[in-house]
């Protein structure tokens, strides 16, 4: 107890001589700049860092010197006094040289760094740099104290130790490996060319995996070949690709702006001015400007070569018939352009212009959403 006691009565003059170093240079340093008429910001930056690692050294010693009475009650010995007592001495000296160090050149102070000498900025710089070190120091301590006093890192290695044990011994029962000395034993008599044959036994592992290879083998026999419960290559692609045809239907499905031969879609009144534009500058040539017919085909007329539903008109300008001077547009135009254009051509139907070429291809009746019940049905839809 008492040697505890003498080493919290060092440690407490350490810190307190640490923690008078920042008070008795911001003195000084308050006089010089009342001399001087300014005050000195980065004089008071220093102060406060060197304020919080003074804060910081005096907990790690707290905490070091409650370890340290923890370490000497646990080994009945006193070897771990020695060194926190020269530790804290190396302290208390260092920050009475410091302090005596600071008053000197607080005296004798030039303006230079931010007000503050040179001799004074570079011992202040120099008293910070020692904090650190001793708190790196404290805190080695801390930690080799920690590692003296937690028996589970040695529960841990032991544990490590039984592992490898453990490991070797199996490791020497699964290689059966014959030691170099007693090669001699097992030494079989056949030479080739120098190189002699031990008659050593297959290694555990490498014989009972071969044994489970076989058993293997006998279920892939019994499952693919004889009850044909399981599928071969050319089964197992014909099912994923079943089952990617079903997934894509799903996906098409779902996807609504979706647009092919089977799904296009009546353009609006912005898709229908864009179609214009195409068709007065691409189609025109071959269907007249307002589909009156040139080279090409009538589209305003009931008779069409290749059908005249939406659907139909889509596939015709995406495909186009190169035989009859048609050519593909899905090329030069997106799959919803092409729509736009179908939408526009079937707005052409019925328009009647000027010098309409003679129908071509076969009549198309466009077939009606509503049926006719009578005469009646239909007066009254007229009205």
């Amino acid at each position: 107890m008492k040697h505890i006691h003498l080493s919290k009565k060092i440690a407490t003059t350490a810190l307190t001589a640490l923690m008078g170093i920042p008070a008795a240079i911001a003195q000084d340093s308050t006089g010089t700049a009342k001399a001087s008429g300014t005050g000195n910001n980065l004089l008071t930056l220093l102060l406060v860092i060197m304020g919080l690692l003074v804060f910081v050294i005096w907990l790690l010693g707290r905490v070091l010197l409650v370890l340290g009475k923890q370490l000497i009650e646990k080994t009945k010995t006193s070897k771990i006094l020695p060194l926190l007592i020269a530790g804290l001495l190396v302290l208390t000296a260092q920050s009475s040289s410091a302090q005596d160090a600071v008053k000197t050149e607080t005296v004798k102070a030039v303006s230079n760094y931010g007000g503050l000498s040179t001799g004074t900025f570079y011992l202040l710089v120099s008293v910070l740099a020692t904090e650190i070190i001793i708190i790196f120091f404290f805190t080695f301590l801390i930690r080799r104290f920690s590692a003296e006093l937690l028996p589970q890192k040695k529960v841990a290695l032991a544990k490590a130790n039984k592992v490898k044990t453990w490991w070797a011994r199996l490791n020497k029962k699964l290689t059966r490996a014959i030691p170099v000395e007693k090669e001699a034993d097992v030494m079989l008599d056949h030479d080739y060319d120098g190189i002699r044959e031990l008659d050593n036994a297959l290694p555990p592992w490498w014989k009972y995996g071969f044994y489970i290879t076989i058993g293997v083998a006998i279920v892939y026999l019994l499952n693919f070949h004889v009850f044909g419960y399981g599928k071969n290559p050319t089964q197992e692609y014909q099912a994923e690709m079943e089952q990617a045809r079903i997934k894509k239907e799903i996906y098409e499905s779902n996807n609504k702006d979706k647009i092919d031969e089977n799904n296009v879609p009546m353009a609006d009144a912005a898709g229908l001015a864009k179609a214009k534009e195409i068709f007065t500058a691409t189609c025109f040539a071959c269907h007249g400007k307002l589909g009156e017919g040139g080279a090409g085909p009538n589209l305003t007329d009931d008779y069409w070569l290749h059908k005249g539903s939406l659907n139909d008109i889509y596939q015709s300008i995406k495909h186009g018939y190169p035989d009859k001077g048609m050519q593909s547009w899905s090329t030069v135009y997106s799959p919803k352009e092409i729509s736009f254009l179908a939408s526009y051509i079937k707005t052409l139907h019925g328009t009647k212009p000027p010098n309409p070429k003679a129908p071509q291809g076969d009549l198309y009746v466009e077939p009606s959403s509503t049926p006719q019940t009578g005469a009646a049905d239909s007066s009254a839809i007229g009205k």
